[in-house]
């Protein structure tokens, strides 16, 4: 446990960005599952309304340091392609 109180205020912050970086990478994941989903069942109009959802969500974790850019585009690109893919 930290003894200072500058080590125990870096706890809190750290704890609070923990929590705020968990949820974001969570709705990410969601995102991309959704996604994913769609293109499982053959549905090029939801997958494409989905992928459309996913890439603000994708976008917004980078702006917030929670995923490096390159993954972030390497994602939306895989994404991209199966969605694409579809007939």
């Amino acid at each position: 446990m930290a003894n200072s109180l500058s080590a125990r205020k870096r706890a809190r912050q750290a704890e609070r960005h923990r929590m705020r970086n968990a949820a974001l990478r969570s709705h990410v994941r969601t995102a991309i599952k959704k996604v994913e989903k769609n293109v499982d069942a053959g549905d090029k109009t939801a997958a494409e309304a989905a992928f459309k959802s996913a890439v603000p969500a994708i976008d917004r974790s980078v702006a917030k340091g929670v995923m490096r850019k390159n993954t972030a585009a390497r994602y939306k690109s895989r994404l991209n392609r199966r969605v694409n893919d579809l007939n």
